[in-house]
C-alpha cells in the first residue's frame, strides 16, 4: 500500500503512514471544520475523526492499492482506493454538506450511518484497564486509576483521579461507528443539559477536541472520549421495583422523549440493531445464533406475530431523535431514605438515533419486565407516567406491547450472539439472564389483555380508533369520551327461560353469607351450592363480575384468577337458547356457538345447535338448546360478550386486571335480560368516601390499602379475593370469623343484651374464668369495660382512689390508650408528638428497658434500670412522696415485643411497693395467652401486680375489656359512688369472651403460640443471619418484633426502609405494620391459630424482600 499527495504543491495537509495498515491525516489548518464518516472497502475499515483538524484510516490490508490524498480545498477531499465499494465522507464545516470519495474503479454511494446489517456483529475493541489509564492521561490529561463497567458493543471504564473526588468515564467506542454518531452523541448530552436533565457531559481533551483517538495493537484506529460520570446507582442491581420507582423511570424517560423532540442533528439516520423498526430483520438474521430449535421457534412466532399485528399502524406512529436505552442500568438514581431509587439521570447515548416515539418507551417498560416477579403488567406504572408527559396516540398504545416484546426478543437473540462472537464480553453474559426474563415476561400476557390493560390504566376508550391523538406531544390533550357508552339497541333475552320469574342469583362472592365457616375452601363447593340452588329454583344464575371467593388461594404471592367474566346459566336440559340480536353464526362445534354481532363476537358454551358458519339469524331466531350437564343434573350454559371478533378473554381474571378485561369482555346481561352487575369495585373509591366523613387524625394502614371485607382464622380477604396472612391483628386472637364465637354471640343477641345492672349469669361466669386465669390467687375481682384505654383509665383512677396520692410513674415510649388519664401516660412521640409539652404534672417518666438500644444493656441492666427509678423516686421534686402508681407493660409491646431485662419489673416493683404505689401491668396487647408459655406476661416476669389491664384479645374484635385486681383495690371505687358501663359487662360481651376462653383451651392456641412462634423465632434468626437489616429479633410466642436497622454497630433505625418493606409484604400477601417509637420494627402477633405453613409463608415472603428489595 502507498499514499501520496495528488497535489504537492498545496501545503495545508499531509498524509503518513503511523504503523502497516494505518494512514494519519492532519489538517494545519484548523478552520476546515471536523471530517466525519465511515469508509468501507477490502481494506479500509473507517475513517474516524476525533478532532476538527485530525482523521485516521484503518487498512488492513489491500497491499496492492493505492490510496490517495486529493486536497483539493480544505472542506473537500478524496481518497482512492481500486476495490472499494461504498463509502461517504461528512465534513464537519457549517454547511454540513456531503463530499463524496471518488474512486477509479467503484461507485459512489452515499453512507448516512451505521448499517446493523452491513457486518456480522460487533465485538468490543480490545482495551485493558492499562489502555484505559494510558488514554485518559495522554488524550485527556486525566491521571487516575480505571475500572471497567461493562458495555455490550463498546468499551466503558471509570477514571478515579488521584487525589480528587473527581470520576469520569472513558468510553472507547467501536470503530464501526462513525464520527458523525459520536458528535451527534456530544451534541445531544449538551443540548439535553441545557434543557435541565442530569446528563454526562462530554470532556475536552488536550488539543481541545472532546472526540480523541488511539491506535489499537491491531492497528485499529479507536475512537475515545471521556465524560463526567454521574454520581449514584443504577436501578439495573435492583432486584424489585416499588411502583413509585418503575413511574419515575417512565416520567423520566417521557421528559427525555419530549426533549428530543426538538434535538436534530447529523448522525441520527443509522440502522442500529436495537431500533425496533428493524427488530423482526434484526430477529430473523440472528436467530441462527440461539441454541435451541425450540426457542428459536418461538422466537419466530412472536416475531411474526408482532410485526403482523405493527403492520396496521406502522404508517401512522411519529418519528423523532430517540434515546434509544432509557433503561434500568442507564439511569442514575437518587437514593430515598427508605431504600427506593428514584431515577433522575440518563446516562449511555450509544443508541441515539432517529426512532419511532413509542419505542422509546417500549425499551423502557421492557427494562422493567426482569425485576417484576412474573406480572409484565407491573409496566403500566411506567406507561401511564410516560403517557402523562407524552400522550400516546391510539395507534402507538396499540404498538405498545408488541414492540415491548420485540424488544424482549431482540434483547436475547442479539446477547446469543454476542456472548458467541465476544467469548470474553462478561458484562453480556451476566446480562442473558435478565434479558431472558423480559422477554417471557412480555410474552406471557396476550397482545389483546395487554392492550385493554393499557386502555384501562391510561384512562382511554378500549375500543381501539376511537381516540385520535395530536401528532405534536407538547399539545396532546386527554382526546374524546368513550363511544360505547351510547344507548345500547333494544335486545331480545336470549334464554326465554330466563323470564319466568324462578331465578336465583348464586353468590359465590367475598361477603356472601352461603360461604361462611369456610365452605368457600372447599374444592367442590360451587357445584354443591347450585345444586342446592337447582332444589329451590328451577333457573340459576352465576353472574359476570363477582369476585369468587371460592377461587381464592390462600398462602399465594400470586394473585388468584377470582373474576368472573362470563354469566354461568343453570336450567333444565333441552332449554330454547334463541339469537339477542342479529348476527352471522361465526364457530360451531359440538358444545359452542360463536355469533358474530354488530360490535364483537358472543360466545355460547353448553349449546347443541344445528346452525352453520356463515348463516345469518334475527332477534329472536333460535341457536339451539341447552346441553345436559351431568355433573349438576342439569344444563350449563356459558356466556361471554367480547368487544372484538377473535378476542379471547380467559373466563376468570385476577383483580389487577379485572378492569382492563372487562373494558373489552363486558357484562353480557342485557343480552340475557338480567340487571348488569355494578362495574369493577375500586378500593380507592371506598377510602375517598371514607376519607369525606372521617377526620384525618383517623389511622389506617397502607398507602393504597386493599379493602377487607372478610376474614378467616389467620387470614384477612379483600373485595377482590386476594387473601393475605394476618401477622398483625392482635384483636383477634382464636382467629377470624371463628364458627364457634360467632354462633355464641348470634345466638345471645337472639336472646338479649342490655346494660351490665340486670342480673344474668354470662357476667359471673365470664368473672369467674377470668379469675380462674388469674397470675395470683390475691387478683380476684373484676370490672368490666369495653376497651383497652378504659381498662387502663379505669386502673388508674382506682390507684389514685385506693392510694389518696395523684402522682403515676409510666416508661418512655409507652403506649396506653386515647383517654384523658390513659393518654397522659402514654408517652410515645410517634403516637403523640406533643406528649412531652402536653403532660400533665402528675405523670412522671422513667427510662424504658429496652435491653436492645436502651440507656443500659447487657448483664446488670436491669439493675441499672431500677437504679434509674430510684434515683426519680427519690427526687424531692419526684413522684415519690405522693406515688400513686407505676405502671407499664411487662412486654414492651410498642417497642416490638421487647421483653425488659430479667429481674427488671421485681426491681421496680418493689420500689414502688415501699413506696406506697401500686403497679399496674398493662397486658391490653401482650396477654391473654399470647406469650405461650404464660397466660400472662407478668408471670413470665415472675412477678405479681396489684392492678391487671387487659382487652382485644379478650372480645375477639367485639369490644370487651376488663380489669382485674384485689377486691380491696376494687372496693375502693365506693369513695367516689358506683361504678356502671352500659355496654361493659353485657350479656353479649360476657359471652363474646366466654367464647374466646373456650376455645383458646379447647383449640389449645396457647400451647399453639407457643410452638409455632418458636418455630418462627429459630426462622427468623436464621434470617438475621443473612440480611444485615435484621438488628434484633425480639419477643416470646406469638408477640414478636424485628428490628430493622441501616447499621448494627450504630443501630440507626430504618425507619422509611420498614414502611416501604410493609407495603411490598402486602404485594406478596402477607398484613405486617410497623412499631416502635422510631417505626423501625416489623410488629408480629398474630391470631393465636398462625399455622405454622402461614409462619413459613410469612418469613420466605420477607426473606425476598430483603433479598430482591422493597
Amino acid at each position: 500500500m502507498e499514499v501520496f499527495q495528488e497535489r504537492p504543491e498545496r501545503v495545508g495537509h499531509e498524509a503518513v503512514i503511523a504503523e502497516k495498515g494505518a494512514i494519519h491525516i492532519r489538517h494545519d489548518e484548523t478552520d476546515v471544520g471536523g471530517l466525519y464518516g465511515v469508509v468501507h472497502c477490502a481494506g479500509f475499515r473507517s475513517l474516524l475523526v476525533p478532532g476538527n483538524n485530525e482523521c485516521s484510516l484503518a487498512h488492513s490490508g489491500c497491499d496492492d492499492d493505492a490510496v490517495s490524498l486529493d486536497d483539493v480545498i480544505p472542506a473537500r477531499r478524496s481518497l482512492s482506493c481500486a476495490r472499494s465499494e461504498r463509502w461517504a465522507h461528512r465534513t464537519g464545516g457549517p454547511d454540513g454538506k456531503l463530499a463524496g470519495f471518488t474512486a477509479s474503479s467503484a461507485r459512489s454511494v452515499d453512507v448516512p450511518g451505521f448499517d446493523f446489517f452491513s457486518g456480522e456483529g460487533l465485538v468490543r475493541p480490545d482495551i485493558t484497564a492499562a489502555d484505559a489509564e494510558s488514554m485518559a492521561d495522554s488524550l485527556f490529561g486525566v491521571t487516575g486509576t480505571a475500572r471497567e463497567l461493562g458495555s455490550q458493543q463498546d468499551r466503558n471504564f471509570l477514571i478515579s483521579t488521584a487525589g480528587s473526588d473527581q470520576r469520569y468515564v472513558l468510553k472507547v467506542d467501536n470503530p464501526a461507528f462513525s464520527a458523525t454518531e459520536l458528535a451527534a452523541q456530544d451534541a445531544v448530552m449538551v443540548f439535553l443539559s441545557g434543557r435541565g436533565m442530569r446528563v454526562p457531559q462530554p470532556v475536552p481533551g488536550r488539543n481541545g477536541s472532546s472526540r480523541q483517538h488511539w491506535s489499537a495493537t491491531d492497528a485499529a484506529i479507536l475512537p475515545v472520549r471521556l465524560l463526567t460520570f454521574l454520581e449514584g446507582p443504577s436501578l439495573e442491581a435492583q432486584g424489585y421495583l416499588a411502583p413509585s420507582v418503575v413511574s419515575a423511570l417512565g416520567r423520566l424517560s417521557g421528559t427525555t422523549a419530549l426533549h428530543l423532540h426538538d434535538f436534530a442533528a447529523e448522525g441520527l439516520d443509522r440502522t442500529l440493531q436495537w431500533d425496533l423498526r428493524n427488530a423482526k430483520a434484526v430477529i430473523d438474521l440472528l436467530l441462527p445464533w440461539v441454541p435451541a430449535e425450540e426457542t428459536r421457534a418461538q422466537l419466530r412466532f412472536i416475531a411474526a406475530s408482532a410485526a403482523a399485528r405493527l403492520a396496521t399502524v406502522v404508517p401512522t406512529l411519529r418519528l423523532q431523535t430517540i434515546h434509544g436505552d432509557v433503561t434500568d442500568d442507564n439511569v442514575i438514581c437518587r437514593v430515598l431514605p427508605n431504600g427506593h431509587h428514584m431515577p433522575e439521570g440518563v446516562i449511555d447515548f450509544g443508541d441515539l438515533g432517529t426512532g419511532w416515539l413509542v419505542a422509546e418507551l417500549a425499551v423502557t417498560a421492557a427494562s422493567v419486565l426482569h425485576h417484576v416477579h412474573g406480572n409484565p403488567l407491573a409496566a403500566l406504572e411506567a406507561i401511564v407516567a410516560f403517557d402523562a408527559v407524552v400522550p400516546l396516540t391510539d395507534d402507538e398504545i396499540v404498538a405498545l406491547w408488541p414492540l415491548i416484546v420485540l424488544r424482549g426478543a431482540v434483547l436475547v437473540a442479539s446477547g446469543e450472539q454476542q456472548v458467541q462472537i465476544d467469548a470474553d464480553n462478561d458484562y453480556a453474559r451476566h446480562r442473558m439472564d435478565a434479558e431472558w426474563r423480559v422477554f417471557a415476561a412480555a410474552s406471557a400476557i396476550g397482545w389483546e389483555e395487554a392492550e385493554a390493560a393499557i386502555r384501562q390504566a391510561l384512562g382511554r376508550p378500549a375500543v381501539a380508533g376511537a381516540d385520535p391523538r395530536p401528532a405534536d406531544p407538547r399539545t396532546a390533550d386527554p382526546g374524546p369520551a368513550d363511544p360505547r357508552t351510547a344507548a345500547p339497541a333494544p335486545f331480545v333475552p336470549m334464554i326465554p327461560a330466563l323470564a319466568g320469574g324462578d331465578v336465583e342469583l348464586l353468590d359465590f362472592s367475598v361477603t356472601s353469607t352461603a360461604l361462611a365457616d369456610g365452605l368457600w375452601q372447599h374444592p367442590d363447593v360451587e357445584r354443591r351450592l347450585t345444586r342446592a340452588a337447582l332444589a329451590r329454583h328451577s333457573v340459576v344464575v352465576a353472574p359476570y363480575g363477582q369476585f369468587r371467593l371460592t377461587r381464592t388461594a390462600p398462602l399465594s404471592r400470586r394473585e388468584p384468577d377470582t373474576f368472573a367474566l362470563f354469566t354461568e346459566v343453570f336450567l333444565a336440559a333441552g332449554s330454547a337458547i334463541v339469537a339477542p340480536t342479529h348476527a352471522v353464526v361465526a364457530e360451531v362445534d359440538e358444545l359452542s356457538l360463536v355469533l358474530t354481532l354488530a360490535a364483537g363476537e358472543l360466545r355460547i358454551g353448553g349449546i347443541t345447535s344445528n346452525l352453520s358458519p356463515g348463516m345469518s339469524v334475527a332477534a329472536g331466531d333460535h341457536l339451539g338448546s341447552a346441553r345436559q350437564d351431568d355433573d349438576i343434573h342439569a344444563a350449563r350454559v356459558t356466556v361471554q360478550e367480547v368487544a372484538r371478533p377473535g378476542l379471547l378473554p380467559p373466563q376468570f381474571t385476577r383483580g389487577s386486571r379485572a378492569a382492563a378485561w372487562a373494558s373489552v369482555a363486558p357484562d353480557p346481561a342485557r343480552l340475557l335480560g338480567l340487571v348488569p352487575q355494578a362495574s369493577v369495585a375500586d378500593p380507592a373509591n371506598e377510602l375517598a368516601r371514607r376519607g369525606a366523613v372521617m377526620a384525618a387524625a383517623q389511622e389506617k394502614y397502607y398507602d393504597r390499602p386493599p379493602q377487607i371485607e372478610r376474614g378467616w382464622q389467620e387470614l384477612l380477604i379483600d373485595t377482590r379475593g386476594r387473601s393475605y396472612v394476618d401477622m398483625v391483628n392482635n384483636v383477634a386472637v382464636i382467629g377470624h370469623s371463628h364458627p364457634r364465637f360467632t354462633r355464641a354471640v348470634s345466638e345471645q343477641l337472639a336472646l338479649l343484651n342490655t346494660n351490665s345492672r340486670f342480673l344474668y349469669s354470662a357476667l359471673a361466669d365470664l368473672c369467674e374464668r377470668i379469675v380462674a386465669k388469674s397470675p395470683d390467687p390475691s387478683l380476684d375481682t373484676v370490672l368490666l369495660v369495653n376497651s383497652g384505654s378504659e381498662a387502663v383509665d379505669l386502673a388508674l383512677r382506682l390507684a389514685r382512689i385506693h392510694t389518696g396520692r395523684r402522682n403515676v410513674v409510666a416508661l418512655r415510649e409507652g403506649y396506653h390508650g386515647w383517654t384523658m388519664a390513659s393518654d397522659a401516660v402514654s408517652t410515645s412521640a410517634f403516637d403523640n408528638p406533643h406528649a412531652a409539652a402536653s403532660r400533665p404534672d402528675w405523670v412522671h417518666i422513667t427510662d424504658v428497658p429496652n435491653a436492645y438500644r436502651g440507656t443500659h444493656r447487657g448483664a446488670g441492666a436491669a439493675a441499672e434500670y431500677a437504679a434509674d427509678l430510684a434515683r426519680l423516686l427519690a427526687d424531692p421534686t419526684g413522684p415519690g412522696e405522693s406515688l400513686a402508681a407505676f405502671i407499664s407493660e411487662p412486654v414492651l409491646g410498642n417497642a416490638g415485643g421487647v421483653v425488659p431485662p430479667p429481674g427488671y419489673l421485681a426491681l421496680v416493683y418493689d420500689q414502688v411497693r415501699a413506696r406506697g404505689g401500686l403497679c399496674i401491668a398493662d397486658e391490653v396487647q401482650v396477654g391473654y395467652g399470647r406469650l405461650g408459655s404464660h397466660f400472662w406476661g407478668v408471670a413470665q416476669q415472675g412477678v405479681v401486680p396489684d392492678v391487671i389491664t387487659v382487652a382485644k384479645a379478650m372480645g375477639n374484635g367485639y369490644p370487651l375489656g376488663a380489669v382485674l385486681t384485689r377486691r380491696d383495690i376494687a372496693e375502693s371505687l365506693a369513695r367516689e359512688g358506683n361504678f356502671f358501663s352500659s355496654a361493659g359487662g353485657s350479656p353479649v360481651s360476657c359471652v363474646a369472651g366466654l367464647a374466646v376462653l373456650d376455645v383458646i383451651r379447647d383449640e389449645f392456641l396457647q400451647q399453639n403460640a407457643e410452638a409455632v412462634g418458636r418455630h418462627l423465632a429459630g426462622r427468623l434468626a436464621e434470617l438475621a443471619q443473612r440480611h444485615p437489616l435484621i438488628g434484633m429479633v425480639h419477643g416470646v410466642g406469638l408477640y414478636m418484633g424485628v428490628e430493622l436497622v441501616r447499621d448494627r454497630h450504630t443501630r440507626e433505625p430504618a425507619t422509611s426502609e420498614t414502611a416501604a418493606i410493609c407495603e411490598r409484604m402486602l404485594e406478596l400477601g402477607v398484613i405486617v405494620q410497623p412499631t416502635s417509637e422510631r417505626q423501625n420494627v416489623l410488629k408480629i402477633k398474630p391470631p393465636l391459630c398462625l399455622s405454622r405453613e402461614s409462619a413459613d409463608f410469612f418469613v420466605d415472603a420477607l426473606d425476598e424482600v430483603l433479598r430482591d428489595g422493597w
